[in-house]
């Protein structure tokens, strides 16, 4: 079921609001699972810049060859898997805590939290 549009007006533009998922919000499959993947290379994109990692040292220290950072670094993470990314953010030196509750709908939806 899609969710209706809120809109409203902006200095005389009226302006239909986002859901928080650009994926959901164009149309794509799987936008959820493309929300999470895409948080996941924005956290290991920051921890590359914060430990001062070269492509080379990074494709090294997460265990992928570097032309799949280059790619991930260009935003194209269609080759790695929601798991293959979490690993590599632990190879970064990231903790990641799954957590599973009862869903207020009768369909539960996957929603990615950094601290």
């Amino acid at each position: 079921m899609k969710k209706q549009a809120t809109t409203r007006t902006i200095n005389g533009i009226e302006v239909e609001m986002g859901s928080g998922n650009v994926f959901a919000d164009v149309g794509l499959p799987d936008a959820d699972k493309l929300k999470i993947k895409s948080g996941l290379v924005i956290e290991i994109t920051r921890a590359i810049a914060q430990l001062n990692l070269t492509q080379k040292a990074a494709a090294e220290r997460m265990g992928i060859p570097q032309p799949k950072v280059s790619s991930m670094l260009r935003g194209d993470f269609s080759n790695l898997s929601e798991r293959k990314l979490m690993d590599c953010l632990n190879r970064l030196g990231y903790d990641i805590e799954i957590k599973v509750r009862i869903a207020a709908q009768p369909v539960g939806h996957l929603m990615l939290a950094v601290a």
